[in-house]
């Protein structure tokens, strides 16, 4: 579980993060909210690469901001990103094995790559990142992100991109990464088919802080949820 309290990040005079507690606990667990509301700068904080102004963020009894962004990919904490971070002119395999290398001795690396490009179902490791696919890229993300035996899954947005049939794929493959490698998830998402399937409960944010949490369906079903992420009009 991810036991966030009075969490507040400043960016000179703006405030993306705005004293936010709140309790990642479910093995899926989504965020989400509108543009601007906080979400990508929460996964950064969590995972090291922005500095918290205030508050504190506990992992299975873990202060993680006792660790370092190194310590924490050592220790088992996976991101995906917006931005896609493969190299095209390296191989898959290479491609995955780079994280490998950040967080496992070298011995284990080669057959925990090959694992986890197993587990995603990519049928090649040999081919080049530049020749894959818009979802098969979206796997290999995904697959460096698992090597190595995950605690902690932080993705944001990984389905952008996909249409129905490859999200359908994609939504099935997050929901095994609780079953079968023991980590939780933490999904960032706009696709609401995506949220609705895969994640058992959502924290929503708005200007920095909490609007609603709890059970997905019962979330989203909010007036107040759907006025703020969706647009639609408070009745």
């Amino acid at each position: 579980m991810i036991s966030i309290a009075e969490l507040s990040v400043d960016f000179g005079g703006v405030r993306p993060i705005d004293g936010l507690t709140v309790d990642l606990d479910a093995m899926v667990h989504g965020v989400i909210g509108p543009n601007g509301a906080g979400k990508t700068t929460l996964l950064n904080v969590v995972s090291g690469f922005t500095p918290p102004s205030g508050g504190s963020i506990v992992i299975d009894s873990i202060d993680v901001f006792e660790l370092s962004a190194d310590q924490r990919a050592r220790w088992g904490m996976r991101r995906t990103f917006q931005t896609e971070q493969l190299v095209d002119r390296l191989s898959v395999f290479d491609n995955v094995l780079v994280m490998a290398e950040t967080s496992l001795p070298r011995p284990a690396r080669h057959d925990a790559s090959m694992a986890a490009i197993e587990f995603v179902g990519l049928p090649s490791a040999s081919v080049a990142a530049g020749s894959l696919n818009s979802l098969e890229r979206r796997l290999a993300e995904l697959a460096r992100a698992l090597v190595g035996g995950p605690k902690v899954v932080l993705m944001d947005e990984p389905a952008s991109g996909l249409v129905g049939h490859e999200t359908e794929q994609f939504g099935a493959l997050v929901q095994r990464i609780p079953v079968e490698l023991g980590a939780q998830v933490v999904l960032v998402e706009h696709d609401l088919d995506l949220v609705s399937t895969v994640c058992e409960r959502v924290a929503v944010l708005d200007f920095g802080r909490l609007l609603a949490q709890g059970p997905t369906a019962t979330v989203l079903a909010e007036p107040a949820v759907r006025a703020a992420w969706l647009g639609e009009a408070l009745t």
